[in-house]
């Protein structure tokens, strides 16, 4: 009878603890991920490549592994040139649930600034979570990965970058 008591609270805290779990585990897998990517374009073999948002985009989710089924249709990135490091963009705005940005990329050329951004929609049902997050309505959180680096010297194909936006 006891049992019956305590168990519906101590499977749900179980639950809530494993489902967090989860999503630190996702947040640094984005992290991993959006660094590696972004050696691509630090050494210049993204321009070499001829990357774009959707490449660029496609080569995150490939490197995240056993998360990468939905990846597409959950992140959104943003690689773009920056002037300094202590000027960064305003995050982009939540409405209504929805992230307001597009999957942008620039990643410069040779000794520029730039700054990757990506941005993760996870399902998440533990109620309690709304310190430190952002919650999308009922159902789930934006997670957030981000690194900022100077593009290495590297011989340039001669083709001035061009910003790319994709839905």
């Amino acid at each position: 009878m006891e049992f019956a008591l305590v168990s519906m609270p101590f499977f749900a805290l179980l639950f809530m603890v494993l489902e967090i779990g989860l999503a630190f585990l996702i947040n640094s897998t984005l992290e991993t991920a959006i660094s590696d990517s972004g050696r691509l374009i630090r050494t210049g073999r993204a321009e070499a490549q001829s990357f774009d948002a959707a490449r660029f985009k496609q080569d995150v989710c490939g490197r995240m592994n056993i998360f990468s089924s939905d990846c597409d249709g959950r992140a959104t990135i943003d690689v773009q040139t920056i002037t300094r490091f202590d000027a960064l963009p305003a995050e982009p705005a939540v409405v209504d649930g929805e992230l307001q940005a597009q999957n942008c990329y620039n990643g410069g050329v040779p000794g520029d600034l730039v700054l990757v951004r990506i941005w993760y929609r996870q399902p998440m049902l533990a109620p309690f979570l709304n310190q430190g997050v952002l919650r999308l309505g009922a159902t789930s959180v934006m997670l957030k990965a981000s690194t900022a680096f100077r593009n290495e010297p590297w011989n340039p194909s001669g083709v001035a970058p061009v910003t790319t936006c994709v839905a």
